[in-house]
């Protein structure tokens, strides 16, 4: 009972940090996605390649979450892209604490959009709210048409599923109608985009789909 107790009491602190962070965009007008993963599934990748296409077309900012380095904002750093590292030492996933801190650091005068990339991790991230519009799950062929099932909480708690790496469908044993149809099962609500940064195929009808949505609102 103690264990429970102390996790209902984390998370409903998490859970008043998180309205406020939420408030502060609602206010300013900033869209917020939480992108989360297994490691590895391409959520720099994917960021990289969308701040191509919207290059000019929407004031972006970042938040990069990882366990060590600054590997990932050094990457995003190189577009132009205002970028703040948050180091978890281990953590395994942010908290609505962590992006109110790392808020300081940023001139959100005239922001569109905030991509928050979460800690690598399908477990941790799936209970935690930040303030964001919405959850983008991100996952790659090479995982398999069964992770959905096998991680429900994650796919439940989002609205957005991005597929990765769908050039690599003829060299692994994932079936997309499969793991299409696996998550939808659990989620049916979910959009779902199928790219490849390799050849870029279904990154212009993501970024379109950015474009367009209002996120704002929260």
């Amino acid at each position: 009972m103690s264990v429970i107790t102390i996790e209902r009491k984390v998370l409903e602190k998490n859970e008043q940090v998180a309205q406020r962070n939420r408030e502060i965009f609602r206010e300013r007008g900033i869209g917020v996605l939480n992108f989360v993963s297994s490691p590895g599934a391409g959520k720099t990748t994917i960021l990289e390649k969308t701040f191509q296409e919207l290059r000019g077309a929407l004031k972006i900012a970042v938040i990069e979450g990882d366990v060590q380095t600054d590997l990932d904002a050094q990457r995003v750093a190189k577009y132009g892209v205002p970028v703040v590292q948050i180091v978890t030492l281990g953590g395994c996933h942010l908290d609505a604490k962590l992006i109110q801190d790392a808020l300081e650091q940023f001139d959100l005068n005239g922001l569109d959009l905030l991509f928050i990339e979460n800690v690598g991790n399908l477990v941790c991230p799936a209970n935690y709210d930040l303030g964001e519009a919405l959850k983008v799950v991100v996952l790659s062929t090479t995982e398999g048409d069964d992770k959905p099932l096998k991680y429900p909480a994650m796919f439940l708690n989002s609205s957005v599923l991005i597929i990765n790496k769908i050039d690599l469908v003829p060299y692994v044993r994932c079936e997309l109608n499969t793991l299409r149809n696996n998550a939808l099962q659990i989620n049916p609500a979910l959009r779902v985009f199928e790219i490849s940064c390799f050849t870029g195929e279904g990154i212009p009808e993501w970024c379109d789909w950015l474009r367009k949505k209002d996120l704002s609102g929260q």
